[in-house]
């Protein structure tokens, strides 16, 4: 059997960009909930709020580094399977991805030295800078790097011009339109909610483990109460986005749309497909349970609005992964949405959250990783059979590989993120019983906070 290097190309970048989305997305949001700690422990020079800052950073320094190194193999992939990408759009990619590297290497790992090691050797305010700058960091990063996939979405700002030997590349012609194309407020927005959900049921998941062990200390008390409050906030406001960007994934990618809802024919009355097993073959779902009209009610606004189906569409991505994908993401949320209300609602009544609680959220540690993956498959995979849309399709930006030369790395790719994520999770829960003491064995927390230079140098802050 012939090994096809397209499609094995595919589920390379596919396993690549799986494994490395898991940290950006805690990372993003976790350096501000770490600058929430040190502000929290400036204002009221409690302890507990500096104990729980300690844990946390290691954490947010076990995922920033592997997502560093993830991502520069997937740089690698664009040389090696995917050189028609840069040949074609890299007068706008190239420069994209350099102001991502600049803020991800020249500012984050900058001062995440000081962050990580500076509390006893730099001013409470220096240390405190450090801290809102890597959170920044992050921010700037994932801005750059969400312009330029929004851009490859919805391209905007461009013009197509042939070089010497014939060959369209893409030309800047307004930055303002490439940077701020009609997709990238939605998808900004979309992404920075859900790195707050995934680092909030991080630290919700190991602080319940932590505390299934008994260990009730303050410190892993304002952690879980912070993040469970936080959660709680977040998941209605990213539900209100997601819908937002429904809409505006509605208007510029239709074709989407109908995959992700499994809606083959034009009509009105549309209805929202809970379940079903779509049929490319037949073009029709089969074992279907839907709600009448709701679909077009979401979409439209009203239930009569018609939505056009898969058969109007040339060219449409596959149904089954988008559909099977976007629910999984949806149902992710609506269960962050319960458990995060629920615990909300214990916590300001005063009560203990009970044992089966606490095993629901150590289960729902990594849940955002897995909603955000299940996003970004719909979302990737929604853009086929484009790599930008309307622009390049994806058979023609792929190198001269062969097969089994893609299939070899393949494996050994697949091999290395099975292993390392393994080993994250494992170290994530190692941790968790490292600080099962109260935090006594942390080397920064060798003699008592309050007691340091650095406290009161914290006070003129």
């Amino acid at each position: 059997m012939e090994l096809d290097p397209f499609i094995l190309s595919r589920i390379q970048f596919a396993a690549n960009i799986t494994f490395h989305i898991m940290f950006p997305s805690i990372t993003i949001a976790l350096g501000w909930i770490l600058l929430f700690f040190k502000l929290r422990f400036n204002a009221t020079k409690d302890d507990a709020w500096m104990q729980a800052y300690f844990f946390f950073t290691k954490v947010f320094a076990l995922s920033f580094a592997i997502g560093v190194v993830s991502g520069v193999t997937m740089s690698f992939q664009f040389g090696t399977n995917w050189p028609g990408f840069m040949e074609t759009v890299g007068n706008i990619a190239g420069p994209l991805l350099a102001y991502e590297v600049l803020t991800a290497f020249f500012l984050e790992a900058t001062f995440l030295g000081i962050m990580l090691f500076g509390f006893r050797r730099v001013p409470g305010w220096a240390h405190t800078t450090a801290t809102a700058l890597v959170a920044i960091g992050t921010t700037l990063s994932a801005f750059w790097i969400l312009v330029l996939n929004s851009w490859m979405h919805t391209p905007a700002g461009f013009e197509m011009i042939a070089n010497d030997v014939g060959h369209l590349q893409a030309h800047v012609t307004s930055w303002w339109e490439v940077v701020f194309n009609p997709s990238m407020p939605y998808r900004l927005v979309h992404m920075l909610l859900a790195s707050g959900l995934t680092a909030s049921f991080l630290i919700a998941g190991i602080s319940a483990y932590r505390l299934l062990r008994g260990d009730k200390t303050p410190p892993v008390m304002k952690a879980i109460k912070t993040a469970v409050f936080l959660a709680a906030i977040l998941i209605p406001v990213q539900i209100f986005a997601g819908d937002m960007h429904g809409l505006n994934t509605l208007e510029h990618q239709p074709a989407k749309i109908a995959a992700m809802e499994a809606n083959w024919e034009t009509q009105g009355n549309v209805p929202l497909v809970l379940f079903a097993l779509p049929n490319e073959e037949t073009r029709s779902n089969d074992f279907a349970v839907e709600l009448p009209s709701v679909a077009s009610l979401i979409l439209k606004h009203h239930a009569e609005g018609v939505i056009t189906g898969l058969n109007d569409f040339d060219v449409h991505p596959p149904v089954a992964p988008l559909f099977f994908g976007f629910r999984i993401m949806v149902g992710i949320g609506m269960l962050m949405l319960v458990v995060s209300w629920a615990g909300s609602f214990m916590f300001l009544r005063g009560k203990e959250l009970p044992k089966l609680y606490l095993f629901v959220l150590v289960g729902m540690t990594l849940s955002g990783c897995v909603a955000t993956i299940s996003g970004w498959y719909v979302t990737e995979i929604g853009r086929q059979p484009w790599l930008v849309q309307g622009v390049l399709y994806a058979k023609d930006a792929l190198g001269p590989v062969t097969g089994g030369m893609v299939l070899s790395t393949l494996l050994v790719y697949l091999s290395i993120y099975a292993f390392l994520t393994v080993a994250y999770v494992y170290s994530l829960f190692y941790l968790a019983r490292r600080a099962g003491d109260g935090g006594k064995r942390d080397p920064q927390r060798s003699k008592p906070l309050m007691g340091e230079r650095h406290s009161s140098s914290a006070a003129t802050e």
